[in-house]
């Protein structure tokens, strides 16, 4: 009797138990949301300071700006605001390839970045961050994109790196291994990494880039 007493006494405890840990996996994502989402009402923002690397060989554009972020939480599109300047003043100007790099560590420029953020383990231009070729006019890169990359989760890219390269991508077509792995789109000329910010940036820079448009 004493035995069946505690084994009712057992289902007892583990069916509280499974019904806490249900409320629990319901809860997960509130857990897994950074406090700035309920701040900024369900969004996430982020910015990321371009600068010229500090390894940058003399006669390569010096390229500056910004690069901004916006998710909705959880599973928004992610939006990228591109606003650079610094390209040479040329009758054609050359196609730029801009990249996620894994690594958010600027100690020798923008080679210490690593290589493509690649979680998938796949060919390139196949990884999150593959934002592709960017016409500069008039100097400047202007672009709003959406990407596959992320702000949430294991797979965020938060403290990794934007790099602006020398030359263009070729999209994983150049029948080579550099291709596959990084587009062959040269040196990096300038980069960033990654932080949380509030909402103020991205909104004025994408009214700004709204009435540029609006004017074209």
């Amino acid at each position: 009797m004493r035995l069946h007493g505690s084994m009712g006494l057992l289902e007892t405890a583990l069916l509280v138990l499974l019904a806490l840990c249900q409320q629990c996996v319901s809860a997960d994502s509130d857990i897994l949301a950074p406090p700035e989402v309920s701040l900024h009402n369900g969004t996430m923002y982020a910015a990321c300071k371009m600068r010229p690397s500090t390894s940058l060989p003399e006669g390569l554009p010096k390229v500056y700006g910004q690069v901004l972020f916006k998710q909705d939480y959880p599973h928004g599109k992610l939006k990228v605001l591109l606003r650079l300047s610094g390209f040479p003043r040329e009758g054609n100007p050359e196609l730029r390839a801009v990249h996620i790099h894994q690594y958010g560590d600027l100690s020798r420029g923008c080679d210490s970045t690593g290589g493509h953020y690649n979680p998938y383990g796949v060919h390139h231009p196949n990884h999150p961050g593959d934002f592709g070729n960017f016409e500069p006019q008039q100097r400047k890169i202007n672009a709003l994109i959406e990407s596959e990359a992320t702000l949430f989760d294991r797979l965020s890219v938060i403290g990794r790196a934007v790099v602006v390269h020398e030359k263009f991508d070729d999209l994983g077509r150049g029948g080579d291994a550099g291709s596959l792995l990084h587009g062959n789109a040269g040196r990096r000329l300038s980069c960033c990494i990654i932080g949380i910010s509030s909402p103020n940036l991205w909104n004025m820079h994408h009214k700004q880039n709204n009435r540029q448009l609006g004017r074209n």
